[in-house]
């Protein structure tokens, strides 16, 4: 036999010795299942999950995989705080622990080295004190189990010992809600979040992705920290947010009550220290509408903001507030709390030589609405708005001045027929009419709006003062007073010898149809009673020779 038929010998004999010893190794990985009982592990596995949650953990029946090198359970259960719900917290159909396999091989001894928990059903619940149920995690939580909690084991290791190299969430569903029940759940699709060198005692890096109701995303990159041992939601948080089509009225941050929709983009980043968080960046709002009544608006509102919130007390102070519509840009300062169901706020927002047109854009979204196929054009306005109360009681207060614009398509002429008719001519020339300026003090509530100190100025007409009323439904009631301009106008009300006074005007009918009543008889009857006819002096003989009749 020659020497290469040794060598080819030699080879195949290696070859078949290293098939023999692969396939003995493949037996013995799929046999070591079966003298592997890892249901021995669960009373474990729920002891120290109970003892580093601070509450009751239930584990499924247990499986080994050993190419995976984890042991996967078919069910996962933990519970609520009871002070919240006695429903479970999260509740999934699967999860997953990699654990050391020669350790439990060998040992049987579990050492973890991730957790993955597969489409679980998480629930956040917040209290009217503001108090989450997630915020007595870990922790000093454990004091406040239920008597049928797990007992944990001796040797069963602290939270502050655990570390975890990979924890992932897939594809979860997140339902926020209210403890008391006084707003509709919103649930939050696609939760996706992957946490690496997870310790209950220092920070670690997180990501996170959401799906929005409505089909928007968020999605989350920063750490988080080490978790506070008294309340999880004051745990130290850096990180960066963006989001896109966030339905408003679909969402966990805006009571459906309040009749607030839209949608909104934001980029920012959020910083936290555990006791004072800190947001800041930019959100777009498209399509908005803030009161029950509006509709929505034709530009998007852009708003540049930073806010300082206190954790602990759920209340906060609005840092920068830059409003942009357009060109009109206007700034909101001021606080707000957040306890109870509503938020409470006391706000001040003020705005000067804003463009008419750009504002007439978000005018509907406050429910402003303006006479039929008629729109502001042109000139400036400046306007400053004190607003106080929980957003559902709201009580706004402020002033509005209005400078060289005009209300086109609208001709307050064929309003005023006989008021045009004294004057001579028409309040107005084609469709549109002039206002030179307009400032009025302002109160809106949720019983309605009322405009106190009206000072309009139309060229054509004259100057109108008064005040009124605008209901919720958008109804009228106004008083208002028009000193007319023109030759005949002043003559009649010199001749009527109401000086100043002007001709009454009663406005009634909704904001999209007005209707303007000159109250002639009540001016006749003011002016004129008690005077004696008699004489060219005699107010009588002014007014007659007007009329062209004889006093």
């Amino acid at each position: 036999m020659n020497n290469v038929d040794l060598k080819s010998l030699a080879a195949n004999r290696t070859v078949r010795i290293v098939g023999i010893v692969i396939g003995v190794l493949i037996l013995l990985l799929i046999a070591i299942p079966l003298f592997v009982n890892v249901n021995n592990f669960r009373p474990e596995i729920e002891s120290s999950l109970s003892s580093a949650l601070g509450r009751p953990v239930k584990v499924g029946n247990l499986s080994l995989s050993i190419f995976s090198g984890s042991v996967k359970a078919d069910q996962l259960t933990i519970a609520d705080d009871p002070k919240f719900s006695n429903s479970p917290f999260i509740q999934a159909k699967a999860l997953a622990v990699g654990a050391e396999l020669m350790p439990l091989i060998f040992s049987k001894k579990l050492n973890v080295t991730k957790i993955v928990i597969d489409h679980p059903e998480i629930f956040l619940l917040r209290n009217a004190d503001g108090v989450w149920n997630f915020s007595s995690i870990g922790g000093q939580a454990s004091s406040s189990q239920p008597a049928n909690a797990p007992k944990t084991s001796s040797n069963a290791p602290s939270n502050s010992n655990i570390n975890i190299a990979k924890l992932d969430v897939n594809d979860g569903t997140v339902t926020v809600g209210s403890s008391t029940g006084k707003r509709k759940p919103i649930v939050y699709n696609n939760v996706n979040i992957s946490v690496r060198d997870f310790s209950f005692s220092s920070s670690f890096p997180l990501t996170a992705s959401v799906g929005l109701p409505g089909g928007g995303s968020l999605k989350i990159e920063g750490t988080a920290g080490p978790i506070n041992a008294t309340d999880s939601a004051l745990t130290p948080v850096q990180g960066k947010l963006h989001m896109t089509k966030l339905d408003l009225s679909q969402s966990a941050l805006v009571d459906p009550t309040l009749g607030i929709t839209g949608f909104a983009d934001f980029d920012g980043t959020l910083t936290s220290d555990g006791h004072i968080a800190k947001a800041s960046g930019t959100i777009k709002g498209t399509s908005l509408k803030l009161v029950p009544a509006g509709k929505p608006a034709g530009e998007p509102v852009q708003i540049v903001f930073a806010v300082d919130h206190d954790l602990k007390n759920e209340t906060g102070k609005i840092a920068q507030g830059d409003i942009s519509v357009g060109k009109a840009a206007a700034k909101l300062t001021g606080t707000y709390n957040m306890h109870g169901d509503t938020t409470a706020i006391q706000t001040k927002l003020a705005g000067d030589g804003m463009p008419v047109d750009d504002v007439e854009t978000i005018l509907p979204a406050f429910g402003v609405i303006l006479p039929t196929g008629s729109q502001l054009k042109g000139g400036t306005v400046s306007a400053e708005i004190n607003s106080n109360g929980p957003l559902d009681k709201l009580v706004s207060t402020g002033w509005i001045k209005m400078n060289n614009t005009a209300l086109a398509g609208f001709n307050l002429g064929s309003k005023l027929s006989t008021l045009s008719a004294l004057t001579g001519k028409q309040p107005g020339t084609g469709n549109d009419t002039q206002i030179q300026n307009l400032s009025s003090d302002v109160r809106y509530a949720p019983d309605g709006t009322r405009l106190d100190k009206i000072n309009l100025v139309i060229p054509s007409l004259g100057t109108v003062t008064g005040a009124g009323t605008i209901s919720p439904n958008n109804a009228l009631s106004f008083k208002l007073v028009a000193n007319l301009s023109g030759g005949v106008g002043g003559g009649l009300t010199k001749a009527a010898g109401m000086g100043s006074g002007g001709v009454p005007i009663d406005v009634g009918g909704t904001t999209s149809n007005p209707t303007f009543t000159p109250d002639m008889k009540g001016v006749m009857g003011n002016k004129l009673k008690g005077l004696v006819p008699g004489g060219k002096s005699s107010p009588l003989g002014g007014l007659g020779g007007l009329l062209g009749k004889k006093p």
